[in-house]
């Protein structure tokens, strides 16, 4: 004869499925958290919060020979192809953009100032850089990659430090190629390890493009192109940078940030483990892409656990189900009558209540027809 209830396997059963979901649970939490954490990534939210648009990212060799001026051409390119998608602004503002760009390149400066003289990393940038890639600034303000004054620069606390002995220092000027450059602003260089690994450990400047062409060392070409705009299908943004900058698909690298760690791109991760370091490319990421690529081999991970958190009570479930299936006592038969009795009752139950109501409404109270039967009695 069967047992009825739980059974000790059940229990176990039970016991595995609430385990792997609070397991699942928490793998998404830590999912969010690094994803989160990622602004680089996420500057396609930021732009336009209702969705509709994509970041893309393209990372050059120093042979593929990106310049300012090639930029400008294919900003050009991409307004008419825009126009011929008949994707145009639904606004009266004159301020409004479809899109932003930004762009940088890499290389060493020498920064002077009375007290000491620094040898540097720098990142010349162009564009709205800081809006791509918004830091913790501690004082001062960012400056514009667009702006026709070129003369301004961006240090962390610690090159601060070095040059003047403190870190409130914006407005102060630094010498850079015996011109002045004005210190805008302040930043906090994060010291975590995985920030380190990238390319984060050492101090870096951040000046305009055409400083760094003109007075650092090992400045080449542009190295890296970000860009916001309306992606209305699938990869239509991604198709017109390609198309769009038109270089040698040897000499660069084009990724879709927005959507890039969903689940499904997390799990493709894993099947790239044997040869996802491999790149015959001459390209040279920059730190954000360093940080972002090793999120991803992190995520990959923390996904799968929380795929096989979710699959395992799933599992579990399912042969519950064929379990239950295979000793049925009932057929769908029986099912179909008691759920009509059921129909059936529930009506009738309506029904009476009505019927109670109605009566109770027509029911006169007791003392009043007392008296009134008392008054006919006197009036005979």
């Amino acid at each position: 004869m069967r047992k009825k209830g739980f059974t000790k396997r059940n229990w176990i059963g039970l016991g595995c499925i609430i385990i792997c979901l609070l397991l699942s649970l928490v793998m998404h939490l830590i999912r969010q958290s690094w994803i989160s954490g990622m602004e680089d990534q996420q500057m396609a939210e930021r732009w336009n919060e209702e969705g509709g648009v994509s970041q893309i990212s393209c990372f050059f060799s120093r042979e593929a020979g990106i310049t300012e001026e090639r930029l400008i051409g294919f900003e050009h390119t991409l307004e008419n192809a825009l126009k011929e998608a008949s994707i145009v602004l639904e606004t009266e503002n004159s301020g409004a953009r479809l899109w932003t760009d930004a762009y940088s390149a890499s290389g060493t400066l020498s920064v002077s100032t009375e007290r000491a003289t620094l040898n540097l990393k720098a990142i010349g940038i162009g564009g709205d850089f800081f809006q791509f890639h918004p830091m913790e600034l501690l004082y001062g303000n960012y400056f514009s990659g667009n702006d026709l004054n070129t003369d301004y620069v961006v240090i962390d606390e610690e090159t601060a430090w070095q040059l003047y002995g403190g870190i409130d220092v914006s407005g102060k000027f630094v010498t850079i190629g015996g011109r002045p450059h004005m210190i805008a602003g302040v930043i906090h260089r994060p010291q975590g390890r995985m920030e380190k690994a990238a390319g984060l450990d050492d101090s870096i400047i951040y000046v305009h493009l055409h400083t760094l062409q003109s007075f650092g060392y090992g400045a080449g070409s542009v190295e890296n192109y970000e860009i916001v705009m309306p992606n209305p299908i699938k990869q239509f943004a991604l198709q017109k940078v390609k198309e769009g900058l038109a270089v040698d698909e040897k000499e660069f690298i084009c990724i879709e940030n927005t959507g890039r760690f969903s689940t499904l791109k997390c799990l493709e991760i894993l099947l790239q483990f044997g040869y996802r370091s491999m790149n015959g490319r001459a390209i040279i990421y920059p730190y954000w892409e360093n940080i972002a690529r090793g999120f991803e081999d992190r995520l990959s991970l923390v996904t799968l656990v929380y795929v096989i958190g979710l699959v395992i009570p799933a599992g579990i479930l399912f042969f519950w189900v064929i379990g239950l299936w295979r000793h049925k006592s009932w057929t769908f038969g029986q099912l179909i009558r008691k759920g009509s009795d059921l129909i059936y009752k529930v009506q009738s139950d309506r029904v009476i209540k009505k019927e109670r109501a109605k009566n109770k409404k027509d029911r006169k109270p007791i003392r009043v027809f007392y008296e009134e039967e008392k008054e006919n009695d006197e009036e005979q």
